[in-house]
């Protein structure tokens, strides 16, 4: 069975920020990795779950 890829919309959802959001870091390359099947955007979840992680920030105490 094949992997499910999530929609601009999907990800719009699960980050909780507007659809526009997603489609500037789209174009600006500092979302997810994303693929293009013809006119359509699709994300790996794969690769939505390693952008999630590269998000987290250290905090420094003291």
């Amino acid at each position: 069975m094949a992997e499910k890829h999530l929609t601009p919309d999907d990800l719009a959802l699960r980050v909780s920020v507007p659809l526009a959001t997603v489609y500037q870091w789209n174009s600006r390359g500092n979302g997810p990795r994303f693929m293009k099947v013809g006119k359509h955007v699709r994300y790996k979840i794969a690769d939505v779950v390693a952008w999630e992680e590269s998000l987290y920030v250290d905090q420094v105490v003291g």
